[in-house]
């Protein structure tokens, strides 16, 4: 007798069930209603737990479910903001809930809250009341430690967090006035009380030598100790590969692999080789790697043609690291290795990233190869993966390569170096081929300018110098784009779920606004609605003779999505691929070593199932705006989607696929974690650059605009920062979104996008990571003409309006209310007279608050104070630490008192 499939409720379903109940219900409830098998209860209630996050379902403290959209409640995350308020990032997506300073008292950054909408903020956004906080992100917190007026507070270092820190007298832990401490939350903030702490660890002096680092990692919340457990482990494994880890695996020890990476590397995933072959005519390609397919077939075909057979071997991680132990406990808590100027954070100890693991030269290593036939144009005809041992014939830096392949100075390489040449010319010519592949398929080719910061011994700024990309760069990221999509296309045809790495093309607004801006500088994108890559290719090639052309691919970057991980296959846009996974790096991403596990079951005629990941994606998976539910919904819509629709899955099949969902969120939100850590120790080396600076000129060039000011990017030093309105001089200036330009109301003066501009150095505000300058005008004999003809115009005009005035006076005219006497008020009517200092409220921009008033908040003002930028540590005070609770809320709360109005003055910062 055929045993009957079961399939678990859709979302839908439960959703008509709990509408069609009318009344909230329990998970056994619904289960019963339902008719669940018991064997498929744990299969529900995962389920369940999903709905709960993407916020279809809000459980109440006795475990009801109830319907989000029945208790008009939205359900999401907190974002701060420096200047006091805050947003809602809604869980089921949508617009932002703006969050004002008074509700942003009961939550703090990070926070998820249930909040309910109650109506519209003068700038027409959505805005909110947090009507309940239902989990708190920050446990832990880095930040300066302050002793003001006897009261000790910690000041936290992420300027999203306003709230002071009251650290009670016996929680100190010995910190002393100004130092960087590290504190736990022991009372969250409620009921206006600010949050108590107590102080866990002293970092030091905030002007440590690498400070920035300790401060990032805390402030990011990025893993940056090993467990014990995980080092126990490390410390037992060989330092050699053995002979038993030969079984089974293809011996490449006489085959002369390389690894070819930067000066500073230390970490080696990935090494080459190609060798020229004889390639049948005809037959399928790999993910339409090279020239269109049809243009292919009705060309005329030779008996043989040559091509290319490329090894790209990686090494094999997933041999040391297997999953539930506590290496790979450790590795998924980081998701990937965090580079830091001097320092980098591995995911993996260092026994295995830069040891065991690490395919240094001359010694046996593990790999799990991807062995490529390539055609002459460009076409993965057909591929195979296997696990092998190598041995490095050499460890090659880019510069070495490009000095052998360009016929350059050979900065010293050794012979057995040069040996290698033959092999590499091979690499550099298959390089073209794919290449032109590349270009033929429509992917773009965009070059930003990177840069490099060197730094001395104390750990102190050098210099910032770009880094030099040559064909050497260019010829590895080749070779492992095609590993990477053979990977993709693997999985694809064995149905095996997995990891994609998935790039989705611009959003209706973001293309609307990208389309307005290049009608201002005279381009324009084709594809109409739709654009494809080869659209953006072709504008990108079309950018490439222009002056500004680093600027304007920096703009079409921004126009598009963020690329994440996600089992749902839509494509890579950006690289004009139907398929796309990451397997070349191991040892520092952990979506990779995943990506392996599939793969070597696959070999195996096995199925791979990643194990749960425990509550670990609460946190991570959650950061940012749901890069699963924007893959969902862009997979529902899409011919490419390799999903099978739920209701024809079984349970099993259900489960396996939101068990991958989860962990592609979790690795995606620690990417993003890491690259956030990355780019604050950047900015902080770099204010402490130029700090040294201020009061020196430089030119530059306008590579942001907003409505309070003008980002610009010095041409010499390579940092950015703001000339805030204020200093573009005494006039309203009106901003245009679509445009990105401030334009002089009285003058018509412009600062757009892309213009240059000579700056000085003004302020360097570190805590805030923000440099400031101030406009330096220039002076020639052309902006002269038009200041004497702008004066001419000027004069013209007022002389016209005297003469219409006085013309005006001579004219007689009716009697008017105006022309009656004014008689004065009785003294009980008078009018208070205004007190010393007050402002009146208007229309435009107040001169020393920064904040629009009246209906003038449109317009943006010249002369706005703002540049007071950021707080300093020195003037923060602490704020009341009213009585919340019992004993460490009571004694605090007294001596902060006194602080109140201190520091609700600082809080009024210069609105951005």
């Amino acid at each position: 007798m055929t045993k009957k499939t079961w399939f678990a409720p859709t979302r839908e379903e439960i959703l008509e069930c709990l509408r069609a109940a009318g009344v909230p219900m329990t998970p056994a409830e619904l289960a019963e209603r339902l008719a669940v098998p018991p064997d498929h209860v744990e299969s529900l209630n995962k389920r369940l737990f999903a709905m709960e996050r993407d916020g279809q379902l809000l459980p109440n403290r006795k475990g009801v479910l109830l319907l989000a959209s029945k208790l008009d409640l939205i359900a999401g995350k907190v974002q701060g903001h420096r200047d006091g308020f805050g947003f809602l990032i809604p869980d089921a997506g949508g617009p932002d809930v703006f969050l004002s300073p008074r509700q942003m008292q009961k939550a703090m950054h990070g926070d998820r809250v249930l909040v309910k909408q109650i109506g519209y903020d003068s700038r027409g956004r959505p805005e909110g009341r947090i009507v309940e906080v239902t989990e708190r992100a920050n446990r832990r917190l880095v930040g300066r430690f302050l002793n003001e007026r006897g009261v000790n507070i910690v000041v936290p270092e992420d300027q999203r967090i306003k709230h002071d820190i009251v650290i009670p007298p016996g929680d100190t832990h010995h910190a002393q006035h100004g130092q960087v401490v590290s504190v736990e939350i022991v009372d969250p903030p409620a009921n206006g009380a600010p949050p108590i702490g107590r102080v866990v660890e002293v970092l030091g002096e905030i002007e440590d030598p690498g400070m920035e680092i300790e401060i990032a990692v805390r402030k990011f919340d990025v893993p940056h100790e090993f467990g014990a457990a995980a080092l126990e482990q490390a410390a037992a494994l060989p330092g050699v590969v053995r002979p038993a880890d030969l079984k089974g695996r293809v011996d490449l020890r006489d085959v002369p692999l390389v690894t070819i990476d930067g000066e500073d590397a230390r970490d080696f995933d990935d090494a080459v080789y190609c060798e020229p072959i004889e390639v049948s005519p005809g037959g399928e390609s790999v993910g339409d790697v090279g020239a269109d397919a049809r243009d292919e077939a009705q060309a005329p075909r030779k008996a043989a043609e040559p091509g290319f057979r490329l090894l790209v071997a990686i090494a094999d991680v997933s041999h040391y690291v297997r999953p539930g132990e506590p290496l790979d406990a450790d590795a998924v808590e980081r998701s990937t290795s965090v580079y830091f100027p001097r320092r980098v954070i591995p995911m993996l100890p260092e026994k295995l990233s830069n040891g065991l693991c690490s395919l240094n030269p001359q010694v046996d290593r593990l790999v799990l190869v991807c062995d490529m036939v390539i055609d002459a144009s460009g076409r993965i005809r057909a591929y195979q993966f296997y696990e092998a041992v190598m041995h490095s014939a050499a460890r090659l830096t880019y510069d070495e390569v490009w000095a052998m392949l360009s016929g350059g100075p050979n900065l010293a390489v050794s012979p057995h170096k040069l040996a290698l040449a033959p092999q590499l010319r091979r690499l550099h010519e298959l390089y073209r081929v794919l290449a032109g592949a590349r270009e033929r398929r429509g992917a773009m080719e965009i070059e930003t300018v990177e840069t490099k910061i060197v730094c001395d011994p104390a750990g102190r700024i050098e210099r910032i110098v770009p880094r030099s990309r040559n064909d050497a760069h260019r010829l590895i990221e080749e070779c492992m784009l095609a590993a990477n999509v053979c990977t993709a296309d693997f999985m694809k045809r064995s149905r095996h779920p997995g990891l994609f790495r998935i790039h989705e093309g611009p959003t209706v607004e973001k293309l609307q606004t990208l389309r307005e801006f290049l009608r201002t500088v005279g381009l324009s994108l084709g594809g109409g609605e739709s654009p494809s890559p080869r659209d953006y290719a072709t504008l990108a090639s079309q950018m490439r003779p222009r002056p500004d052309h680093l600027l304007l691919q920096t703009m079409l970057l921004r126009s598009m999505q963020q690329a994440v991980y996600s089992p749902e296959n839509v494509g890579h846009f950006g690289l004009a691929y139907d398929a796309y996974s990451h397997f070349t790096s191991p040892i520092r991403r952990y979506p990779d070593l995943m990506t392996h596990r599939v793969i070597k079951a696959l070999l195996r005629g096995e199925r791979h199932r990643p194990l749960p990941l425990d509550g670990r994606e609460e946190d991570e998976a959650r950061a940012g705006r749901k890069p699963r539910a924007r893959a969902a919904q862009a997979g529902r819509g899409s011919a490419k989607s390799a999903s099978a629709p739920a209701e024809r899955a079984t349970a099993d099949q259900q489960e396996a696929i939101e068990r991958w969902h989860q962990w592609g969120m979790h690795c995606s939100a620690n990417e993003r974690r890491a690259d956030e850590a990355s780019r604050d120790v950047e900015a902080w080396l770099k204010c402490m650059y130029v700090r040294e600076r201020v009061g020196e000129q430089y030119a530059g060039r306008i590579t942001g605009v907003a409505p309070f000011g003008v980002f610009v990017t010095l041409d010499e030093l390579y940092v950015e920062g703001m000339v805030h309105v204020s200093e573009l001089g005494g006039e309203y200036f009106q901003y245009s979104e679509s445009g990105h330009e401030l334009r002089g109301e009285r003058t018509g003066r412009r600062f757009r996008l892309t213009d240059p501009i000579d700056v000085q150095v003004s302020r360097v505000d570190l805590e805030a990571r923000r440099i400031e300058f101030r406009l330096v005008q220039r002076t020639d004999f052309r902006s002269l003409e038009r200041d004497r003809q702008r004066g001419e115009r000027e004069g013209a005009r007022a002389a016209r309006d005297t003469a219409s005035r006085v013309e005006a006076s001579r004219r007689p005219r009716e009697a008017t209310a105006d022309d009656l006497p004014v008689l004065p008020l009785p003294p009980e009517l008078a009018a208070p007279a205004r007190k010393k200092g007050k402002k009146a409220s208007g229309a435009g921009v107040a001169a020393g608050t920064g904040k629009a008033g009246g209906k003038g908040g449109s317009k943006t003002a010249g002369k706005t104070a703002g540049k007071g930028g950021g707080n300093t540590a020195a003037k923060r005070t602490a704020r009341s630490a009213s009585s919340h609770s019992a004993g460490k809320r009571s004694g605090a709360s007294a001596a902060a008192e006194p602080a109140r109005a201190a520091a609700k003055r600082r809080r009024r910062s210069p609105g951005a």
